[in-house]
């Protein structure tokens, strides 16, 4: 049995153990350890939730420990997600019980699909990522890595989305549209033409935000 921990026991580290306990092998492959957070006292008003073990940069990795990342900045989670790796750590993928996988679907270490997400046939999503509640990843769709998808987000069939890539809740992504490495695609955004890497974009139709 493998003991999973959790990084980050914010707001979404908290989700993301409500997720886990609902998903495929959740009791049976693994039971949930803990959290590790920067700030030890994160759970000191709430209940009900295991331990924070230990700081990110301070824990142990310790025999049959495996990992999952609720951090929401991409950068961030880049950075303590690959420390957690140089010291040995495993990270897997969870796929809630509610959540719909279809044909051909690769998904690639340590990605969280959570309730109600869709991820339709012959899609390719890359490591760490994570996609939110009642999101749509269309078919043939390809997302790099570290990226997140966050709810009501749809990504209409063909399109690709880079590494590290930020796209928040209830954006679409139009059919066969390129959206580049390190991007971010504001709410409620209608996104008909490539997102360079490293832009920000908002609107109907979405454009680039001017600093």
């Amino acid at each position: 049995m493998k003991n999973l921990i959790i990084i980050g026991a914010g707001g979404m580290g908290r989700s993301l153990y409500n997720i886990a306990l609902g998903c495929s092998g959740y009791g049976t492959e693994f039971v949930i350890k803990g959290f590790l957070d920067d700030n030890i006292h994160q759970l000191d008003d709430y209940h009900g939730y295991p331990p924070i073990l230990d700081t990110i940069s301070n824990y142990n990795v310790q025999k049959n420990d495996v990992f999952t990342c609720s951090i929401g900045d991409v950068k961030t989670k880049f950075r303590l997600c690959s420390s957690i790796l140089e010291r040995g750590g495993e990270f897997i993928t969870l796929i809630h019980k509610q959540a719909r996988v279809c044909s051909n679907v690769i998904l690639g270490n340590g990605c969280v699909v959570a309730p109600f997400c869709l991820v339709d046939c012959d899609a390719m999503v890359g490591e760490m990522c994570m996609l939110q509640s009642d999101a749509i990843i269309g078919h043939d769709c390809v997302i790099g890595d570290y990226s997140r998808i966050d709810t009501h987000v749809t990504l209409v069939a063909g399109t690709k989305i880079g590494n590290r890539v930020t796209i928040h809740t209830s954006a679409v992504i139009n059919h066969r549209v390129v959206v580049e490495d390190d991007s971010t695609v504001g709410a409620s955004s209608f996104v008909i033409r490539k997102v360079k890497s490293g832009s920000t974009v908002v609107g109907n139709p979405a454009k680039k935000l001017m600093e």
